[in-house]
Protein backbone atom coordinates (compact mmCIF):
# COMPACT_ATOMS: atom_id res chain seq x y z
CA UNK A 1 0.00 0.00 0.00
CA UNK A 2 1.20 3.52 -0.72
CA UNK A 3 2.68 5.03 2.53
CA UNK A 4 0.99 8.36 1.84
CA UNK A 5 -2.43 6.74 1.60
CA UNK A 6 -1.75 4.74 4.78
CA UNK A 7 -0.89 7.94 6.75
CA UNK A 8 -3.97 9.68 5.33
CA UNK A 9 -6.14 6.78 6.50
CA UNK A 10 -4.67 6.93 10.02
CA UNK A 11 -5.35 10.67 10.23
CA UNK A 12 -8.98 10.11 9.19
CA UNK A 13 -9.53 7.46 11.86
CA UNK A 14 -7.93 9.66 14.54
CA UNK A 15 -10.11 12.62 13.58
CA UNK A 16 -13.22 10.44 13.74
CA UNK A 17 -12.29 9.25 17.25
CA UNK A 18 -11.79 12.84 18.46
CA UNK A 19 -15.18 13.87 17.11
CA UNK A 20 -16.83 10.89 18.80
CA UNK A 21 -15.10 11.67 22.09
CA UNK A 22 -16.28 15.28 22.00
CA UNK A 23 -19.80 14.10 21.35
CA UNK A 24 -19.72 11.83 24.41
CA UNK A 25 -18.57 14.58 26.82
CA UNK A 26 -21.17 15.95 29.22
CA UNK A 27 -22.64 19.34 28.51
CA UNK A 28 -20.28 22.10 29.52
CA UNK A 29 -17.20 19.83 29.65
CA UNK A 30 -15.28 22.05 27.31
CA UNK A 31 -16.08 25.25 29.23
CA UNK A 32 -13.44 27.07 31.17
CA UNK A 33 -14.00 27.29 34.95
CA UNK A 34 -12.73 30.61 36.22
CA UNK A 35 -13.63 30.45 39.93
CA UNK A 36 -13.36 28.05 42.84
CA UNK A 37 -17.06 28.61 43.51
CA UNK A 38 -17.96 27.22 40.08
CA UNK A 39 -15.52 24.33 40.45
CA UNK A 40 -16.97 23.33 43.83
CA UNK A 41 -20.62 23.77 42.85
CA UNK A 42 -22.34 20.36 43.23
CA UNK A 43 -24.10 18.89 40.27
CA UNK A 44 -27.87 19.34 40.36
CA UNK A 45 -29.46 16.06 41.39
CA UNK A 46 -32.73 14.90 39.95
CA UNK A 47 -35.08 13.82 42.74
CA UNK A 48 -36.55 10.51 41.76
CA UNK A 49 -39.42 8.52 43.21
CA UNK A 50 -38.39 5.09 44.43
CA UNK A 51 -40.01 1.74 45.11
CA UNK A 52 -40.85 0.30 48.51
CA UNK A 53 -37.81 -2.01 48.54
CA UNK A 54 -35.44 0.96 48.14
CA UNK A 55 -36.70 2.68 51.30
CA UNK A 56 -34.83 2.65 54.61
CA UNK A 57 -36.60 0.63 57.27
CA UNK A 58 -38.07 3.64 59.09
CA UNK A 59 -40.00 4.64 55.95
CA UNK A 60 -41.38 1.16 55.23
CA UNK A 61 -44.85 1.59 56.72
CA UNK A 62 -47.25 0.04 54.22
CA UNK A 63 -45.95 -2.82 52.09
CA UNK A 64 -49.06 -2.68 49.91
CA UNK A 65 -48.08 0.75 48.55
CA UNK A 66 -45.35 -0.37 46.17
CA UNK A 67 -44.05 2.71 44.36
CA UNK A 68 -43.86 6.52 44.02
CA UNK A 69 -42.05 7.17 47.32
CA UNK A 70 -39.95 10.23 48.07
CA UNK A 71 -36.91 9.22 50.09
CA UNK A 72 -34.76 11.58 52.18
CA UNK A 73 -35.16 14.57 49.90
CA UNK A 74 -34.01 18.05 51.00
CA UNK A 75 -36.70 20.10 52.74
CA UNK A 76 -36.94 22.55 49.84
CA UNK A 77 -37.64 19.75 47.36
CA UNK A 78 -40.18 18.22 49.73
CA UNK A 79 -41.97 21.56 50.02
CA UNK A 80 -42.14 21.90 46.24
CA UNK A 81 -43.39 18.33 45.94
CA UNK A 82 -46.74 19.48 47.31
CA UNK A 83 -47.52 20.40 43.69
CA UNK A 84 -46.23 17.15 42.17
CA UNK A 85 -47.64 13.64 41.97
CA UNK A 86 -46.42 10.98 44.40
CA UNK A 87 -48.03 8.55 46.83
CA UNK A 88 -48.46 11.23 49.52
CA UNK A 89 -49.99 13.92 47.31
CA UNK A 90 -53.61 13.16 48.16
CA UNK A 91 -52.74 12.47 51.81
CA UNK A 92 -51.39 16.02 51.98
CA UNK A 93 -54.20 17.73 50.11
CA UNK A 94 -57.16 15.92 51.69
CA UNK A 95 -56.23 17.34 55.09
CA UNK A 96 -54.79 20.60 53.79
CA UNK A 97 -58.09 21.24 52.03
CA UNK A 98 -59.93 20.43 55.25
CA UNK A 99 -57.72 22.85 57.16
CA UNK A 100 -58.56 25.60 54.67
CA UNK A 101 -62.28 24.95 55.25
CA UNK A 102 -61.86 25.41 58.99
CA UNK A 103 -59.71 28.50 58.53
CA UNK A 104 -62.52 29.95 56.40
CA UNK A 105 -65.08 29.08 59.10
CA UNK A 106 -62.91 30.78 61.71
CA UNK A 107 -62.62 33.93 59.60
CA UNK A 108 -66.38 33.95 58.99
CA UNK A 109 -66.99 33.55 62.73
CA UNK A 110 -64.81 36.54 63.55
CA UNK A 111 -66.50 38.74 60.98
CA UNK A 112 -70.06 37.52 61.68
CA UNK A 113 -71.98 40.27 63.48
CA UNK A 114 -75.16 38.37 64.21
CA UNK A 115 -75.79 34.88 65.47
CA UNK A 116 -73.28 32.07 64.83
CA UNK A 117 -75.80 29.89 63.05
CA UNK A 118 -75.65 32.34 60.12
CA UNK A 119 -72.14 31.10 59.35
CA UNK A 120 -73.51 28.76 56.71
CA UNK A 121 -76.07 31.20 55.32
CA UNK A 122 -74.28 31.07 51.98
CA UNK A 123 -75.90 27.71 51.41
CA UNK A 124 -74.00 24.99 53.23
CA UNK A 125 -76.23 24.35 56.25
CA UNK A 126 -79.09 26.87 56.34
CA UNK A 127 -80.06 26.77 59.95
CA UNK A 128 -81.74 30.17 59.76
CA UNK A 129 -84.12 28.83 57.11
CA UNK A 130 -85.37 26.29 59.64
CA UNK A 131 -86.31 29.09 62.03
CA UNK A 132 -88.07 31.15 59.39
CA UNK A 133 -90.19 28.27 58.11
CA UNK A 134 -92.55 28.53 61.12
CA UNK A 135 -93.19 24.81 60.78
CA UNK A 136 -94.63 23.12 63.83
CA UNK A 137 -93.26 19.82 62.55
CA UNK A 138 -89.74 21.19 62.80
CA UNK A 139 -90.21 23.25 65.96
CA UNK A 140 -93.14 22.16 68.16
CA UNK A 141 -92.12 24.87 70.62
CA UNK A 142 -91.69 27.41 67.81
CA UNK A 143 -93.79 30.16 69.39
CA UNK A 144 -91.85 29.97 72.63
CA UNK A 145 -88.57 29.87 70.74
CA UNK A 146 -89.54 32.80 68.51
CA UNK A 147 -90.66 34.89 71.49
CA UNK A 148 -87.30 34.42 73.16
CA UNK A 149 -85.54 35.43 69.95
CA UNK A 150 -87.57 38.64 69.76
CA UNK A 151 -86.88 39.43 73.42
CA UNK A 152 -83.16 38.90 72.94
CA UNK A 153 -81.25 42.12 72.44
CA UNK A 154 -78.29 42.82 70.20
CA UNK A 155 -76.17 42.92 73.35
CA UNK A 156 -77.18 39.35 74.14
CA UNK A 157 -76.03 38.27 70.68
CA UNK A 158 -72.71 40.01 71.10
CA UNK A 159 -72.18 38.52 74.56
CA UNK A 160 -73.07 34.98 73.53
CA UNK A 161 -70.01 32.87 74.45
CA UNK A 162 -68.24 31.91 71.25
CA UNK A 163 -64.92 30.72 72.71
CA UNK A 164 -65.97 27.02 72.85
CA UNK A 165 -66.72 27.18 69.13
CA UNK A 166 -63.33 28.75 68.44
CA UNK A 167 -61.58 26.07 70.49
CA UNK A 168 -63.11 23.42 68.26
CA UNK A 169 -62.19 25.28 65.07
CA UNK A 170 -58.64 25.81 66.33
CA UNK A 171 -58.21 22.19 67.37
CA UNK A 172 -59.51 20.88 64.04
CA UNK A 173 -57.30 23.27 62.07
CA UNK A 174 -54.18 22.37 64.06
CA UNK A 175 -54.82 18.65 63.65
CA UNK A 176 -55.32 18.87 59.89
CA UNK A 177 -52.32 21.15 59.37
CA UNK A 178 -50.05 18.89 61.42
CA UNK A 179 -51.25 15.90 59.42
CA UNK A 180 -50.52 17.62 56.10
CA UNK A 181 -47.08 18.78 57.24
CA UNK A 182 -46.22 15.30 58.50
CA UNK A 183 -47.18 13.61 55.24
CA UNK A 184 -45.21 16.21 53.29
CA UNK A 185 -41.95 16.27 55.27
CA UNK A 186 -41.72 13.03 57.30
CA UNK A 187 -39.58 11.32 54.66
CA UNK A 188 -36.78 13.89 55.03
CA UNK A 189 -34.82 11.97 57.69
CA UNK A 190 -35.24 9.51 60.52
CA UNK A 191 -35.20 12.29 63.12
CA UNK A 192 -37.73 14.38 61.20
CA UNK A 193 -39.92 11.32 60.72
CA UNK A 194 -40.03 10.58 64.44
CA UNK A 195 -40.76 14.19 65.42
CA UNK A 196 -43.49 14.81 62.86
CA UNK A 197 -45.46 11.62 63.49
CA UNK A 198 -45.41 12.39 67.21
CA UNK A 199 -46.83 15.82 66.47
CA UNK A 200 -49.40 14.28 64.14
CA UNK A 201 -50.67 11.94 66.86
CA UNK A 202 -50.73 14.76 69.40
CA UNK A 203 -52.80 16.77 66.93
CA UNK A 204 -55.38 13.98 66.73
CA UNK A 205 -55.71 13.97 70.53
CA UNK A 206 -56.06 17.75 70.49
CA UNK A 207 -58.82 17.61 67.89
CA UNK A 208 -60.79 14.97 69.79
CA UNK A 209 -60.58 16.91 73.06
CA UNK A 210 -61.42 20.21 71.35
CA UNK A 211 -64.46 18.59 69.75
CA UNK A 212 -65.96 17.91 73.18
CA UNK A 213 -65.62 21.45 74.50
CA UNK A 214 -68.41 23.25 72.63
CA UNK A 215 -71.18 20.62 73.01
CA UNK A 216 -70.44 20.12 76.70
CA UNK A 217 -70.34 23.85 77.35
CA UNK A 218 -73.61 24.66 75.57
CA UNK A 219 -75.57 21.57 76.66
CA UNK A 220 -74.62 21.65 80.34
CA UNK A 221 -74.80 25.42 80.73
CA UNK A 222 -77.26 24.98 83.61
CA UNK A 223 -75.42 22.00 85.10
CA UNK A 224 -72.02 23.37 86.15
CA UNK A 225 -70.93 20.28 88.07
CA UNK A 226 -71.57 17.99 85.10
CA UNK A 227 -69.83 20.44 82.79
CA UNK A 228 -66.69 20.60 84.95
CA UNK A 229 -66.68 16.81 85.38
CA UNK A 230 -66.88 16.14 81.63
CA UNK A 231 -64.29 18.81 80.84
CA UNK A 232 -61.84 17.32 83.34
CA UNK A 233 -62.49 13.75 82.21
CA UNK A 234 -61.99 14.32 78.50
CA UNK A 235 -58.90 16.48 79.09
CA UNK A 236 -57.36 13.74 81.24
CA UNK A 237 -58.20 11.02 78.71
CA UNK A 238 -56.83 13.09 75.83
CA UNK A 239 -53.60 13.80 77.69
CA UNK A 240 -53.13 10.12 78.56
CA UNK A 241 -53.76 9.14 74.94
CA UNK A 242 -51.22 11.66 73.65
CA UNK A 243 -48.57 10.66 76.19
CA UNK A 244 -49.04 6.93 75.59
CA UNK A 245 -48.60 7.42 71.85
CA UNK A 246 -45.54 9.67 72.07
CA UNK A 247 -43.26 6.73 72.76
CA UNK A 248 -40.76 6.29 69.89
CA UNK A 249 -41.48 2.55 69.86
CA UNK A 250 -45.11 3.18 68.93
CA UNK A 251 -44.28 5.15 65.78
CA UNK A 252 -43.76 1.88 63.91
CA UNK A 253 -46.50 0.65 61.59
CA UNK A 254 -46.69 -2.53 63.68
CA UNK A 255 -48.71 -0.59 66.28
CA UNK A 256 -51.29 0.63 63.77
CA UNK A 257 -54.13 -1.29 65.45
CA UNK A 258 -53.16 -0.11 68.94
CA UNK A 259 -53.07 3.55 67.92
CA UNK A 260 -56.44 3.28 66.18
CA UNK A 261 -57.92 1.60 69.27
CA UNK A 262 -56.65 4.37 71.57
CA UNK A 263 -58.17 7.14 69.48
CA UNK A 264 -61.39 5.22 68.92
CA UNK A 265 -61.74 4.68 72.68
CA UNK A 266 -61.10 8.37 73.24
CA UNK A 267 -63.86 9.27 70.81
CA UNK A 268 -66.29 6.68 72.20
CA UNK A 269 -65.93 8.22 75.65
CA UNK A 270 -68.40 10.79 74.34
CA UNK A 271 -71.18 8.21 74.64
CA UNK A 272 -71.57 9.06 78.34
CA UNK A 273 -72.24 12.82 77.93
CA UNK A 274 -74.37 12.05 74.85
CA UNK A 275 -76.60 9.71 76.87
CA UNK A 276 -76.80 12.33 79.62
CA UNK A 277 -77.82 14.91 77.02
CA UNK A 278 -80.55 12.66 75.63
CA UNK A 279 -81.91 12.15 79.14
CA UNK A 280 -82.02 15.87 79.92
CA UNK A 281 -82.99 17.45 76.58
CA UNK A 282 -83.87 14.62 74.19
CA UNK A 283 -87.38 16.03 73.77
CA UNK A 284 -85.99 19.19 72.13
CA UNK A 285 -85.96 18.67 68.33
CA UNK A 286 -82.76 20.65 67.88
CA UNK A 287 -80.92 18.64 70.52
CA UNK A 288 -82.16 15.43 68.93
CA UNK A 289 -80.92 16.64 65.53
CA UNK A 290 -77.53 17.48 67.04
CA UNK A 291 -77.28 14.01 68.59
CA UNK A 292 -77.99 12.43 65.20
CA UNK A 293 -75.17 14.51 63.72
CA UNK A 294 -72.86 13.35 66.50
CA UNK A 295 -73.79 9.74 65.81
CA UNK A 296 -72.95 10.32 62.15
CA UNK A 297 -69.62 11.75 63.24
CA UNK A 298 -68.90 8.65 65.34
CA UNK A 299 -69.81 6.34 62.46
CA UNK A 300 -67.51 8.24 60.10
CA UNK A 301 -64.61 8.08 62.56
CA UNK A 302 -65.18 4.35 63.11
CA UNK A 303 -65.25 3.71 59.36
CA UNK A 304 -62.05 5.71 58.96
CA UNK A 305 -60.36 3.68 61.70
CA UNK A 306 -61.43 0.46 59.95
CA UNK A 307 -59.83 1.55 56.67
CA UNK A 308 -56.70 2.68 58.55
CA UNK A 309 -56.23 -0.66 60.33
CA UNK A 310 -57.17 -3.05 57.53
CA UNK A 311 -55.35 -1.13 54.77
CA UNK A 312 -58.18 -1.94 52.41
CA UNK A 313 -58.31 -1.74 49.39
CA UNK A 314 -54.56 -1.74 48.66
CA UNK A 315 -54.03 -5.09 50.36
CA UNK A 316 -56.36 -6.59 47.74
CA UNK A 317 -54.18 -5.25 44.91
CA UNK A 318 -50.68 -4.16 45.97
CA UNK A 319 -49.42 -1.41 43.69
CA UNK A 320 -52.83 -0.59 42.20
CA UNK A 321 -53.66 2.15 44.72
CA UNK A 322 -50.24 3.77 45.10
CA UNK A 323 -51.43 7.17 43.87
CA UNK A 324 -55.22 7.21 44.25
CA UNK A 325 -57.71 5.30 46.39
CA UNK A 326 -55.50 4.00 49.20
CA UNK A 327 -56.88 3.35 52.68
CA UNK A 328 -55.10 6.32 54.21
CA UNK A 329 -56.59 8.71 51.67
CA UNK A 330 -60.06 7.34 52.40
CA UNK A 331 -59.33 7.65 56.12
CA UNK A 332 -58.42 11.33 55.65
CA UNK A 333 -61.63 12.09 53.75
CA UNK A 334 -63.74 10.41 56.44
CA UNK A 335 -61.98 12.38 59.19
CA UNK A 336 -62.79 15.68 57.48
CA UNK A 337 -66.40 14.57 56.89
CA UNK A 338 -66.71 13.62 60.57
CA UNK A 339 -65.37 17.00 61.65
CA UNK A 340 -67.90 18.76 59.43
CA UNK A 341 -70.73 16.64 60.87
CA UNK A 342 -69.61 17.78 64.32
CA UNK A 343 -69.60 21.33 62.98
CA UNK A 344 -73.28 21.06 62.10
CA UNK A 345 -74.11 19.56 65.49
CA UNK A 346 -72.33 22.38 67.31
CA UNK A 347 -74.08 25.09 65.30
CA UNK A 348 -77.47 23.50 66.00
CA UNK A 349 -76.68 23.42 69.73
CA UNK A 350 -75.56 27.05 69.67
CA UNK A 351 -78.81 28.03 67.98
CA UNK A 352 -80.80 26.04 70.53
CA UNK A 353 -78.97 27.47 73.54
CA UNK A 354 -79.29 31.01 72.23
CA UNK A 355 -83.06 30.67 72.08
CA UNK A 356 -83.41 29.61 75.72
CA UNK A 357 -83.55 31.77 78.84
CA UNK A 358 -80.42 31.58 80.93
CA UNK A 359 -80.51 28.24 82.75
CA UNK A 360 -84.17 27.68 82.06
CA UNK A 361 -85.01 26.15 78.72
CA UNK A 362 -85.34 22.54 79.82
Amino acid sequence: MNPMKRRSGYRGVAQSLRVAARGSEPAGAGKRVDSAKERNRPAKLERKLVKYEALPEYLQDNEFIRDYYRCEWPLKDLLLSVFSLHNETLNVWTHLGGALIFVALTAMSFTEKSSPENLFAAGVFRLERMKRNKSESIYPDHNYHQRNLIDSSITDNVNFPMWPWFIFLGGATCCLVLSSVSHLFACHSRRCNLLLWRLDQSGISLMVVASFVAPIYYIFDCHPFSRVFYFASITLLGTLAAVSLLSPALTSGRFRSFKAAVFLALGLSGIVPAAHTALLYGHHPQVAAALWCEMAMGALYAAGAAFYVTRFPERMGPGKFDLVGSSHQIFHVLVVAAALAHCVATLVLMDWRRGLPHCGGA
